[in-house]
C-alpha cells in the first residue's frame, strides 16, 4: 500500500508506505493535502532535493470501467535488451456513466419532440448540424473526458514519465460466428432473405413463446428496446399478438420464468449484444490521439499480449490490475497497494475499504500527536461514517 507525496510547493514525489506517512505526520514533516487519493504534502522538502525513479501509467479502456495503475519501471539490462519490472504501487477502478447519459439525450429528445408538436409551423433546420469531423456521441465522449481528466489528476500527484494503453480491437463478426472464415465476412447474417422472411424460417413459422401456428405473427425484441435492446437480427423473433402484448417490456427471464425449457432455447439463438465492444471501438484511437497530446512517450498493447502477462504471471483479473499488466512487461511485482474506486463524477465513489482503513490508521495516528487533528480522524473513521455517506458528502 502506498501514499502519494507532494513537495512543499505541491510537486510530486515518490510515493511512500504507509508506515512512513504516519511516521511523517506525527512529527509534523508532512500535511494532508487530499483525502481522495489520500495524498501528503511535505514541508520540508523539495523536488530538486529528491530522487525521483519513473513510473508508467498504464490504461485498459473499457465500456464500463476503466482500469488505470500507477508502476515503478526497473530496468533490468538494457544491454541486453531485457523487458523491465514493473512494482505497482496504485490502483483506480473508473465507472463510465455511458448508459446514464444516453438514456437522459432520449428523454431530452422525447420532450423536445412533445413541444414541436405544439408548434403549427417550425422552420427547417437541416443544414445548421453538420457534426465536425472525429466527432463522437456524448455518451462515448464522456469515457474519454473522464479518462483524460483522471490522467491529468494523477500526473500532478505523481512523478509519471511514461504512459500505456491497451489499444483493443473486437472482431464482432467473429463474436457472433466463431467459425466464420474467407468471403462469409463480405456476408451478413441476412445475405439472401429479408428480415421477416429470415425470421419466419428461423422459428418455422411459430410462435416462440406459445407454439401457435397459423396465426398472424409479429416481430418481437427478445431483450426489449425499453431495457437497452437491440434492433439486430439476433434479438428479434416471431410472437402471436396475444404472447407480444403479454410480454411487452418484461425481460424474458421474467416472462418465461415458469419455462426454464423455451428460455434455454430461446436465449441459445440470442447472441451476445455488441454494443459494449462497439464503445471501445470507436474511442480507442481518440483516447490514443489525447494521450499523445500529454507529451509524454506512449506504449500501446494488444488485447491478446495482456491476457499473455496476467496468465503468466498468476494475477487475478480486474479493471486495474489488467491495466498493469499492459504492454512490454518482464516481471509484475504486485504489492499491497493504494486501490481506489471512482465513479466518472470526478470521485464521487468512495474508496474500497482496504483503502479506507488505511487513511484511517494515518489519521488517527496523526491525532495522537496533534490534538487538533482528532476531530478529522474521528469523522473519517469508517465505524463513524458510512461510505455512502462519505460519497454523497465528496459529491455534493
Amino acid at each position: 500500500m502506498t501514499v502519494l507525496v507532494l513537495d512543499k510547493k505541491k510537486r510530486p514525489l515518490m510515493p511512500c508506505t504507509p508506515k512512513r506517512a504516519r511516521k511523517l505526520l506525527a512529527s509534523g514533516r508532512a500535511r494532508i493535502h487530499r483525502l481522495f487519493p489520500f495524498c501528503i504534502r511535505l514541508v520540508d522538502r523539495c523536488l530538486e532535493r529528491s530522487a525521483v525513479q519513473p513510473l508508467r501509467l498504464s490504461i485498459d479502456p473499457g465500456s464500463k470501467f476503466t482500469g488505470m495503475a500507477i508502476s515503478r519501471i526497473e530496468i533490468i539490462d538494457a544491454e541486453r535488451d531485457l523487458e523491465p519490472v514493473m512494482h505497482i504501487a496504485f490502483l483506480l477502478e473508473l465507472t463510465h456513466r455511458g448508459q446514464v447519459i444516453r438514456d437522459a439525450l432520449h428523454a431530452r429528445s422525447a420532450m423536445r419532440r412533445r413541444r414541436r408538436g405544439n408548434l403549427r409551423y417550425r422552420a427547417p433546420r437541416f443544414f445548421n448540424r453538420t457534426k465536425p469531423k472525429g466527432w463522437l456521441p456524448p455518451s462515448l465522449q464522456h469515457r474519454i473526458d473522464t479518462t483524460t481528466a483522471w490522467i491529468a489528476r494523477l500526473r500532478r500527484l505523481a512523478p509519471i514519465t511514461h504512459l500505456a494503453q491497451e489499444l483493443v480491437r473486437f472482431d464482432t463478426h467473429l463474436m457472433q460466428n466463431p467459425e466464420i472464415s474467407g468471403v462469409a465476412y463480405q456476408q451478413g447474417t441476412l445475405a439472401g432473405y429479408e428480415v421477416r422472411e429470415y425470421l419466419l424460417e428461423k422459428f418455422h413459422r411459430i410462435c416462440a413463446y406459445c407454439d401457435a401456428k397459423d396465426v398472424p405473427l409479429q416481430m418481437d425484441h427478445i431483450q426489449s428496446r425499453a431495457r437497452g435492446g437491440s434492433d439486430r437480427i439476433s434479438n428479434l423473433t416471431l410472437a402471436c399478438v396475444v404472447c407480444n402484448g403479454r410480454k411487452a417490456a418484461q425481460d424474458i427471464q421474467e416472462f418465461l420464468a415458469n419455462d426454464p425449457a423455451r428460455l434455454t432455447r430461446i436465449l441459445k439463438q440470442a447472441k451476445v449484444p455488441l454494443h459494449d465492444a462497439a464503445a471501445v471501438n470507436a474511442t480507442r484511437w481518440a483516447l490514443l490521439k489525447t494521450l499523445k497530446k500529454t507529451g509524454l512517450p506512449v506504449e500501446t498493447g494488444t488485447g491478446g499480449r495482456t491476457k499473455w502477462n496476467r496468465t503468466r504471471f498468476g494475477i487475478v483479473k480486474t479493471h486495474a490490475l489488467d491495466a498493469a499488466c499492459v504492454g512490454i512487461v518482464g516481471t509484475c511485482k504486485v504489492r499491497t497497494c493504494q486501490r481506489c474506486m471512482s465513479s466518472a463524477r470526478a470521485g464521487a465513489l468512495a474508496a474500497r475499504r482496504d483503502w479506507i482503513n488505511m487513511v484511517s490508521r494515518v489519521l488517527t495516528s496523526h491525532a495522537r500527536k496533534r490534538p487538533s487533528a482528532f476531530a478529522l480522524a474521528t469523522w473519517w473513521r469508517p465505524q463513524s461514517r458510512p461510505v455512502s455517506t462519505w460519497a454523497n458528502t465528496k459529491a455534493a
